[in-house]
């Protein structure tokens, strides 16, 4: 049988997308989201903005790793201030 070879840094991406999960729902709990309109072409609540901007992240992370040799750091970057774009003005 294969298992997964959990890292460090594989445990802290799951561990973070855990807690923005969490914070998420605690967020929506507290203060209840309306659909709104913004960048993007659709009406979206933070909830579907998150999974816009996660999504966005990883296909930034795959075109970095896969189409040039700059660091992962740099991805991670990039990725990050896509997700905080989407959130923001989303």
């Amino acid at each position: 049988m294969s298992w997964m070879a959990w890292t460090l840094p594989t445990a802290v991406f799951f561990i973070a997308v855990a807690v923005v999960l969490a914070a998420m729902t605690a967020v929506e709990l507290r203060w209840p989201c309306a659909e709104r309109r913004g960048f993007l072409p659709i009406a979206t609540t933070r909830g579907d903005r998150l999974f816009i901007g996660l999504l966005g992240s990883a296909y930034i992370h795959l075109v970095v790793i896969g189409a040039t040799d700059w660091s992962i750091w740099v991805a991670s970057t990039l990725a990050l201030v896509w997700l905080l774009i989407v959130m923001r003005w989303g």
